[in-house]
């Protein structure tokens, strides 16, 4: 056997935005704009700049019917004046959350710069064409994987899966158009929109972006 890891030890050892791979520019709030989008497609710009691995991914919080916290890493699929978009299936675990409890959270970490960005709000799912459009405009690998279906249901073993996944693989070659009528697009319209900046010395920036009466308000926020 080997040596077992201690893991307090291990996490004493790791360093936060270590200089040799993190960056933390500055970010005076004044000069944000008035809504949060064009601040965040900056930011996610500058991202993909810096080369931060897979900037697109975002933790997405949802609530089950009794109102327990989950969570899981998602893909954006876009952001614009309609609010901040992904997908998954309507019968998955998250999908049947939405429907019990339409609102949720996201959150976007890019290390390489040091900072995050928290959205809140209730989400909607889009009408079914562009629930197709968006499985129509992803890859050859993505409709398997949607195809595959039965997302969160119990799984009897790793061949099962491989045999209904290689069926879909089949179909997706065969007819890049196959419907699938489960797969969903949702949109979260924000409420609030938190942007958060690493410093140094620990005086981080974090300003937030309350909607109220579709208006935008700007904050700051002790860190």
């Amino acid at each position: 056997m080997g040596t077992e890891t201690d893991l307090h030890e291990l996490l004493r050892s790791l360093r936060v935005w270590d200089p040799a791979v993190t960056e933390l520019p500055s970010f005076d709030p004044a000069t944000a704009p008035d809504t949060p989008l064009p601040l965040f497609t900056a930011w996610f710009a500058e991202a993909v700049a810096a080369g931060q691995p897979e900037p697109h991914t975002m933790s997405l919080a949802t609530a089950d019917a009794d109102g327990l916290p989950d969570v899981r890493i998602v893909m954006l699929h876009g952001a614009d004046e309609t609010g901040w978009s992904f997908a998954t299936h309507a019968t998955s675990r998250k999908g049947r959350q939405l429907t019990d409890q339409p609102y949720a959270a996201l959150v976007f970490y890019w290390p390489v710069l040091g900072r995050q960005v928290r959205v809140r709000g209730p989400v909607t799912a889009a009408p079914p064409e562009q629930s197709r459009a968006d499985l129509r405009a992803r890859s050859t690998g993505a409709l398997a994987a949607a195809l595959t279906g039965r997302q969160s249901a119990p799984l009897s073993s790793p061949a099962e899966l491989r045999a209904a996944s290689e069926a879909a693989w089949d179909r997706a070659r065969e007819d890049p158009e196959t419907p699938v009528p489960t797969w969903t697009l949702y949109r979260l319209r924000p409420h609030e929109v938190e942007f958060f900046q690493g410093d140094p010395d620990r005086r981080h920036v974090r300003l937030t972006y309350l909607c109220r009466g579709g208006r935008w308000e700007r904050h700051l926020l002790w860190p």
